[in-house]
């Protein structure tokens, strides 16, 4: 790949179509960042929500896309900072990012980095503040240090997962986000225990990976909620035996719940993003131990 060569990527402009193919500049890499090329590009609906630029500050045109699989182009072998990389490494981009030199990246308690966390507003590299994305010399503005709608994009070191090369990138682009997103937060924070119960609310791909977070953990008792009941039968193959609709019922889905379990289940994993889902989830649990983890 010629360096400051031209790439097609897919262009995001207020009021115009998320999906918008063209032509753009993908400038060389600087300080601890890597260049990607992007095999495999999942749409996640956090793409879409910054698309539309409802409730936040509309920063366009932008390059979106974060769940993705590529290989790392091999410019940069042997440099420091990304020395755990080698040229045509099957790799993930990650928008939470590890720096591994924070207190917050040594801490076995979090993985919230100081420097390579998530940021929605952060348009431009941090090593210098400019973009790596342009079309006839106006800039272009990266999407959670990831920007993966192009054929190629450039990243933080940190901000890139190697993974086995015998592992499919098409199947496996969604570990960027929703896979991890719900299985993290139920292995690492909610922690059911072996034959305990837990309930799961909503059943995407953060849902689904909650659900099969709970069933690794030996939870017994795994009660799925969502508005669609068809999800129950994909649902069953993640570990949920039980389901529910909240439209079925004349009362609160916790009250429904707490019924069911005799007074609640021992870990609520909200997966919705929504207020009446977070206040359900919490009031599911019964009273001790409190536990409840969003995936949100």
């Amino acid at each position: 790949m010629e360096v400051d060569g031209w790439e097609t990527a897919n262009i995001s402009r207020v009021s115009q179509p998320l999906i918008s193919f063209t032509a753009a500049k993908v400038a060389k890499w600087a300080g601890r960042e890597v260049r990607l090329k992007i095999l495999f590009t999942a749409l996640c609906r956090t793409d879409v929500y910054f698309w539309e630029a409802k409730g936040q500050t509309p920063l366009f045109p932008r390059i979106f896309g974060h769940e993705a699989g590529g290989y790392e182009c091999g410019e940069r072998r042997g440099s420091e900072g990304v020395a755990h990389l080698k040229p045509g490494d099957h790799t993930l981009p990650v928008f939470t990012g590890e720096c591994g030199e924070c207190p917050q990246c040594k801490s076995e308690e979090s993985n919230m980095c100081d420097l390579l966390r998530i940021n929605k507003d952060r348009v431009v590299m941090i090593n210098d503040g400019k973009s790596r994305f342009s079309k006839n010399g106006q800039p272009l503005y990266h999407f959670v240090g990831t920007s993966t709608f192009s054929e190629y994009t450039v990243v933080h070191a940190g901000c890139v997962a190697k993974i086995n090369p015998a592992v499919p990138l098409d199947k496996v682009c969604v570990l960027s986000c929703g896979i991890c997103t719900g299985f993290g937060a139920t292995v690492n924070v909610a922690k059911p225990k072996r034959g305990s119960s837990a309930a799961v609310f909503g059943f995407g791909a953060v849902g689904l990976a909650a659900a099969e977070g709970a069933r690794v953990c030996g939870a017994s008792r795994i009660i799925g909620v969502d508005l669609v009941s068809s999800r129950f039968e994909g649902a069953k193959k993640f570990g949920v035996n039980e389901f529910m609709n909240p439209k079925d019922h004349d009362k609160p889905v916790q009250e429904v719940i707490a019924e069911m379990t005799n007074g609640g289940v021992d870990r609520a994993i909200e997966c919705t993003g929504s207020i009446q889902g977070m206040i359900s989830a919490f009031e599911c649990v019964h009273d001790v131990p409190i536990q409840n983890s969003s995936a949100f």
